[in-house]
């Protein structure tokens, strides 16, 4: 998802989160974000599997 960003801008935007939300804030920022992707490859998942249900079906 970041690939599109160079070394330089990523350390821009890491600065600005920093700025931001502050350092105390960030580590629970990242673990939020993080559950939220899991969540959602699981919905996704479950999205598929229930595709494959109702086709076989």
């Amino acid at each position: 998802m970041v690939a599109f960003l160079q070394t330089n801008e990523l350390l821009i935007v890491l600065l600005l989160a920093l700025l931001i939300f502050g350092g105390a804030k960030l580590p629970k920022l990242a673990r939020s974000l993080g559950q939220a992707q899991n969540e959602f490859k699981q919905g996704l998942a479950e999205g598929a599997e229930d595709d494959e249900s109702t086709s076989s079906s």
